[in-house]
């Protein structure tokens, strides 16, 4: 019946947004309290120099998910561009 009449209202990711902000702090938490360990493997060479990029892609994701939701819950959108004819 009323299927049609909020088709261009989104919900709102608060949980999304929650699960990603708790999710990226944990992962800084592990890095600052693991520092020594961390650096230890870093700093080996080899295959092992591949290390922090992974580790800064995986921040990456995670921190980035986070903001995007932050910014959507708090309503903020990048503008629609219009096509021009």
């Amino acid at each position: 019946m009323a299927s049609g009449l909020n088709k261009n209202v989104r919900k709102k990711p608060i949980g999304e947004m929650l699960f990603m902000g708790i999710l990226s702090v944990a992962l800084y938490a592990v890095l600052l309290m693991k520092q020594d360990a961390i650096n230890s493997y870093f700093g080996r060479g080899g295959i092992y120099a591949f290390l922090p990029i992974i580790t800064a892609f995986v921040f990456s994701y995670f921190h980035g998910a986070f903001t995007g939701d932050f910014w959507t819950v708090l309503g903020v959108e990048a503008k629609k561009k219009r096509e021009v004819k």
